[in-house]
């Protein structure tokens, strides 16, 4: 081939493949310009639009007087990019006091060749903007909200916690989570080229829905006091731990509720996590003697005994196949129906629901909430457990130990409610620790719930009457000076593989007063008390102690002069 020919060879190759090289170039300036347009304009806009989302703030949690037990706070993250700040070393003067940091340490981020260094994390909300208001090119100052609680460890286990990430857990906390986070905003515009938001372009801004406040029916005062009270006497009666309940009979509102151990909800991972559930809603047990208030109401209400009627207590009774006994292991002979309650006698509890019969004892058990929610509205609620003639691993024998609260799981709070029905002429209420319910738009008023009747008021009349008389027949470390009290103990014995614990209970005692008028009730347990085991000299003297407080902090009016018994209808 000439010279000439392998030129013009190389001269149409070259043509050619710059030919298809233009055409595949005009081809996809076609497809960016015409084809996919509006694709790639998007996808321009995107790179010059930020989006921020910005977080509401979750409402606050308040006694009923208004005192804050719940709240968010407002910290900031600092950090910086070094690449634009223009002076570091007056940056670094200014900073290091503020962020109390080493001066050298700050210098070295701030002229590091990193394009992003972190400065502080959780700084305090005036540190933040004393940094937002000297308008630093290349500092960055981001809030975060935190939840913090002013009263520490008080009412831990009804208020909860709330985590890192904004989602609240256990108590009030978790059983409001939706009510009280409200509605996460947005801000949408043009970012600049640090990546700031320009104020002055085109934007799009949706602002955040702060949470519900809520007001609870709890009283700052007489938390502080239950949990006093209750520390002091698991300290004093070597136990393991305990909870007290404060409620109103008449409503449900929960003034007060307090289990020890507890913990602090301001660092919550610092603790067993065991801990988080509260054991008044939660923790299921054997109730023991206290029960009988409910086997006695029964009996009463059904016509089965009398008030006033008798029973021959031989030392034991056989129901199903099974010896019951007395707790002292001894026979009291003839006994009217108020010496079965001053007594505590299981024999003649345990006759009481024989005579009832499974139907109606178990239709009873019900009535008063047993084996069924109580609908608080705290989070993690447990039903309890109840046996029943319908359930196959029921037996004969169970009628007569679960008359005296043997063999069967209540939580705290369905026993309070119980003895609160017997209070409140009959009526079961439904549980509340919530009493408003405030956001920017309304105010909502939490009112009683009548859940049913669980015994007619002439019942439930009769039956405070006893109990009063009961503790005082017994000489009750339970009563009150100036106030008739009615109420009953309970030591129960802690189930273990193969049968009970021979030494370890669960000591109980629950009441209320005026016994004429009840304005209050208190659940006292005591668990696994060593210095006694018994309900009598653990849990009803703390009862006392609890009590005699209550009535100053609640102004209830006494019935009588110490020492002078007014006789009553």
């Amino acid at each position: 081939m000439k010279t000439s020919e392998r030129s013009n060879y190389r001269i149409i190759t070259v043509m050619a493949v710059m030919s298809a090289a233009g055409l595949v170039l005009v081809g996809q300036l076609i497809r960016w310009q015409v084809l996919e347009h509006h694709r790639f304009a998007q996808l321009a806009e995107a790179e010059h639009q930020n989006e921020l989302v910005i977080p509401p703030h979750r409402g606050e949690i308040h006694d009923r007087n208004g005192h804050i037990l719940a709240a968010d706070v407002i910290q900031y993250d600092i950090s910086a990019s070094p690449k634009i700040i223009s002076d570091p070393y007056a940056t670094a003067d200014r900073l290091y006091r503020l962020l109390d940091v080493p001066r050298e340490d700050l210098l070295k981020r701030l002229i590091g060749d990193s394009p992003w260094v972190p400065l502080a994390k959780n700084a305090a909300q005036a540190v933040g903007e004393t940094i937002i208001e000297w308008d630093i090119v290349g500092l960055k100052v981001e809030p975060r909200t935190k939840r913090v609680y002013p009263e520490g460890d008080s009412a831990a286990h009804l208020l909860g916690f709330v985590n890192s990430n904004g989602n609240g857990f256990y108590g009030v906390e978790g059983f409001y989570d939706d009510m009280l986070r409200g509605t996460a905003g947005l801000q949408t515009g043009e970012r600049s080229p640090f990546g700031e938001i320009i104020p002055l372009g085109a934007s799009h801004y949706v602002p955040p829905v702060s949470g519900a406040n809520l007001y609870l029916t709890v009283d700052r005062s007489i938390q502080h006091l239950i949990e006093r009270e209750l520390k002091s006497a698991v300290k004093q009666y070597g136990a393991q731990g305990g909870s007290v309940v404060v409620l109103e009979p008449k409503t449900g509102a929960i003034l007060g509720m307090a289990s020890y151990p507890t913990y602090n909800p301001n660092n919550y991972g610092a603790s067993d996590e065991d801990l988080y559930f509260d054991p008044v809603v939660s923790r299921q047990y054997e109730p023991g003697s206290v029960f009988k208030v409910v086997t006695m109401a029964a009996g009463l209400d059904a016509g089965a005994v009398g008030p006033m009627g008798t029973i021959y207590d031989g030392g034991s009774i056989e129901v199903g196949g099974r010896v019951i006994y007395n707790w002292d292991r001894q026979a009291h002979e003839t006994v009217d129906m108020t010496d079965v309650l001053a007594k505590s006698l299981n024999v003649g509890i345990a006759q009481v629901a024989v005579a009832l019969g499974k139907d109606r004892f178990y239709t009873y058990v019900k009535r008063f909430g047993f084996g069924l929610l109580t609908g608080a509205d705290l989070s993690s609620e447990g039903p309890g457990t109840l046996k029943t003639p319908k359930d196959a691993d029921w037996h004969e024998s169970d009628l007569g130990t679960n008359s005296f609260g043997q063999g069967i799981a209540v939580t705290p709070l369905q026993i309070a409610l119980a003895m609160g029905a017997v209070a409140n002429n009959g009526l079961l209420m439904k549980p509340h620790i919530v009493s408003r319910i405030v956001d920017s738009e309304r105010e909502v008023q939490i009112e009683p719930v009548v859940v049913r009747r669980a015994v007619s008021e002439q019942t439930a009349k009769t039956l405070t009457g006893m109990l009063v008389e009961a503790l005082k027949r017994a000489n009750s470390e339970a009563m009150v000076p100036g106030y008739d009290v009615a109420g009953k103990t309970g030591t129960a014995e802690i189930p273990v593989p193969g049968g009970y614990h021979p030494t370890l209970t669960l000591a109980s005692f629950a009441g209320y007063l005026p016994a004429h008028d009840p304005q209050v009730l208190v659940l006292v347990i005591i668990d696994r008390p060593t210095t006694s085991r018994w309900g009598n000299t653990t849990a009803a003297p703390t009862f006392k102690r609890i009590a005699e407080q209550l009535v100053v902090l609640l102004n209830i009016p006494p019935d009588y002069a110490t020492g002078e018994v007014a006789s009553r209808e």
